[in-house]
């Protein structure tokens, strides 16, 4: 037992050898710079200057083909930065107008900055030569960036004979940043992003590839003595006007026009001290602005899920990240009001919040289907997260979820850890146990247990990266009984393992590829009893090339059991897209497996088609044509046949204003003859939406926007069923 202890000790407090950082000091003036995109100030001759020396893709920290320097500053208020980038040929510069965060094929560059210096997450923040803004925060445990954090701050860009400059000004009110009288250090790194016919990436520092930690490579930024958020309180009204017109009697009852409903709201964001923040909501606006991306949801075992999109969500959501996704806020679906804390202190993290929602929604798990059910109950809902620091890049902690209503309740409490235990290895770990109580309509309705249901969830994850080279492995191990509801975890009651790795070469500029990679994995899935679920053995091959040429493929083995029959299944799989021009990009997605028809537990053979299409003619249009294509085959004929169209088209004016266009078309045909329940033959749908946004920061923003919804059942032809006109207005006043 001892020997136990001292290994998981050592693994705990392990760390990767300290790699050789590169310092600068930060000068702090009394600046007054205005941000429109022409460095002209005096000020920026008095600050820090950088190059960007290393293009680390696709080229391995050699000398980049252009030139640029970038140069930064603080305020008592702000962070600064400006740069200007050279180019030998101005006109293949990729810029256009765009809303914020939709600037993927442009030409950018952007600050990454840890401000705690802990390797574990950055906020990232790249400025396009127009001036249009992305920003991120990359979460290091994970390896990926979270595109829905919003920042409030301010940028420009303009195009040159010699090739683009950007300002950006950021206050520090939209960061977290320790809490310190004496100077600080925070990790930094500049990144320019030059899209030809290879994607470009050119740094201030170099990349090693052995070291799959990105956040531990940074360069050390010192200075910030006594730095100032300000009052740092932001205060947003919101108010929305909503008319729907529904008919409840299809296909030959009126449309009803019901009347205008107004919602006003209010969030308060609080930053309490530099590292810690208050929010607080009541009546929230979390009116669908965004329409989801449309899927096809036939023939389908587990639930889809849809990401998160509401803004006092979204706020510091990064502290409540574990492996599993323990906690999900698209649970909460009709909140009355909201209070989030979250914050840093030292090597301690803290994220809580508490919600009280209208309407209960569950989501049921189970080890080879998932499904719904709703208690009419108003619920509250609470969630605590702490975690903190060990060595580099590596935290511990623990959380606790709680969902209650006066007939039901939810409670999951864990530990996990991120263990970085050296520079090529990392394990992640997560235990939970949940407690769940349903009312006696839900247990009844859905065949489950009565009384209160209790279980485990575990979850180990190993990565062993090399330059050239991985391992991985992970185990899971989820109860039958285990409930996450305020979470998303749709699938329980298995036992999985996982083993797998791959081989990358990695190419340049003089080559015809960037990147080859060939790798396997094996997994093995059990119910709780040992029985079989899956055993499946795969193999993929993909390569980057010229022309955005991405080209990945694969295929398979696999036996498998549901609900008690077994099948033999093989498949194979393949993406293709490229730009053959620079406005221009296409491809290819197609898949062809042996497949489980749900309903009648029989063989099938299930073919999908997805082509796409992405234009970007000139500054400011932008089109996008998805399809996709799936039929079915049993014994007997063809199944079902569905097909799923989405038209994205936006007109973005300048950067604050665009117009745009969706629509989705869903076709699904059924043979009647082949099912043994009865099913429609035939449904089409069609949705539409357009919507005009004004929008001056992700907060401060007017929306009027028009929703249609048709119908065609057994070709009764399209009939709308549904129509809403809704207007959306936010003010973010800082006081």
């Amino acid at each position: 037992m001892k020997s136990i202890c001292r290994l998981l000790v050592a693994a705990l407090c392990v760390a990767a050898p300290a790699l050789a950082t590169e310092t600068f000091e930060i000068p702090r003036l009394d600046a007054k710079i205005v941000v429109d995109g022409q460095m002209d100030e005096p000020f920026w001759a008095e600050a820090m200057e950088f190059g960007l020396e290393y293009e680390t893709n696709p080229g391995e920290n050699v000398a980049p083909p252009v030139e640029t320097t970038c140069r930064m500053l603080y305020t008592d208020t702000h962070l600064y930065y400006g740069c200007q980038a050279h180019d030998p040929v101005p006109d293949s510069i990729r810029a256009r107008y765009s809303d914020r965060d939709d600037t993927f094929g442009d030409d950018a560059i952007g600050l990454a900055i840890d401000p705690f210096n802990d390797q574990n997450t950055a906020f990232i923040l790249d400025v396009n030569p127009l001036g249009v803004q992305s920003d991120r925060l990359y979460i290091e445990a994970s390896g990926h960036s979270d595109v829905t954090w919003d920042a409030i701050w301010d940028s420009a860009g303009r195009l040159t004979d010699y090739g683009y400059e950007v300002e950006a000004a950021i206050p520090f009110s939209s960061l977290r940043f320790p809490r310190a009288t004496e100077g600080q250090t925070w990790g930094f790194n500049f990144r320019r992003y030059r899209t030809r016919d290879s994607f470009y990436r050119i740094a201030l520092v170099p990349y090693d590839r052995n070291d799959r930690c990105r956040t531990c490579q940074h360069a050390l930024l010192q200075g910030f003595e006594e730095i100032n958020p300000g009052r740092n309180l932001e205060i947003t009204p919101t108010v929305t006007s909503v008319q729907t017109a529904s008919r409840s009697d299809f296909p030959n009852g009126p449309l009803d026009s019901g009347d205008p409903d107004y919602e006003p709201g209010i969030t308060f964001n609080w930053g309490i001290t530099p590292n810690m923040t208050l929010a607080a909501t009541a009546n929230p606006d979390f009116s669908q602005v965004e329409a989801d991306v449309a899927r096809l949801d036939i023939n389908t075992e587990f639930a889809l899920f849809f990401p998160e999109r509401r803004p006092f969500f979204l706020e510091g959501s990064d502290y409540f990240s574990t492996p599993f996704r323990a906690v999900h806020t698209r649970t909460v679906a009709d909140p009355d009001w909201g209070l989030k804390v979250t914050g840093k202190e030292g090597k301690n993290a803290v994220g809580a919040f508490v919600t009280r929602d209208a309407i209960t929604s569950l989501l049921l798990p189970g080890p080879e289907t998932s499904g719904f059910d709703t208690i009419d109950d108003s619920s509250e809902s609470a969630v605590f997260r702490y975690r903190r620091d060990l060595a580099t890049a590596s935290t511990i902690g623990g959380l606790y979820t709680e969902r209650r209503s006066d007939r039901y309740s939810n409670r999951v409490a864990g530990v996990d850890a991120h263990l970085r235990m050296t520079s090529r290895d990392n394990l992640d770990v997560q235990y939970l146990q949940s407690s769940t109580e349903y009312p006696g309509s839900v247990t009844e309705d859905n065949g489950l247990p009565e009384g209160v249901l209790d279980d485990h969830a575990l979850s180990a994850r190993y990565q062993h990266s090399r330059r050239n080279w991985s391992l991985r492995g992970s185990y899971t191990d989820i109860g039958d009984d285990f409930r996450a509801d305020l979470g998303f975890m749709p699938r329980v009651g298995y036992k999985q393992a996982i083993a797998g790795g791959g081989y990358q070469w990695f190419g340049d500029d003089e080559k015809w590829y960037t990147s080859i990679e060939l790798g396997g994995d094996w997994d093995r899935t059990e119910a709780q009893d040992g029985a079989l679920l899956e055993e499946e053995w795969e193999a993929f091959a993909g390569f980057n090339g010229k022309k955005q040429l991405s080209v990945w493929g694969g295929g398979g083995v696999r036996d498998r059991v549901f609900q008690g029959v077994f099948f033999d299944q093989s498949f194979i799989w393949n993406h293709t897209s490229f730009e053959p021009y620079a406005d221009l990009r296409i491809g290819l997605e197609t898949d062809f497996r042996d497949a489980i028809d749900i309903a009648g537990l029989r063989p099938g053979d299930q073919q999908t088609f997805e082509p796409f299409l992405t234009w970007k003619p000139g500054r400011h249009l932008r089109a996008r044509l998805s399809h996709t294509h799936r039929t079915l085959d049993v014994d007997g004929g063809r199944l079902f046949t569905a097909d799923l169209s989405e038209l994205r088209l936006v007109y973005q004016f300048n950067r604050r204003t665009f117009v745009r266009l969706i629509a989705q078309a869903t076709d699904v045909t059924r043979d009647q003859d082949l099912y043994e329940d009865e099913v429609t033959e035939q449904v089409e749908d069609l949705f539409g939406q357009f919507l005009f946004s004004y929008k001056i920061n992700p907060q401060t923003a007017a929306f009027i926007g028009y929703t249609s919804g048709y119908l065609d059942l057994d070709n009764t032809g399209l009939i709308e069923t549904e129509n809403t006109l809704f207007i959306k207005l936010g003010y973010n006043w800082q006081p």
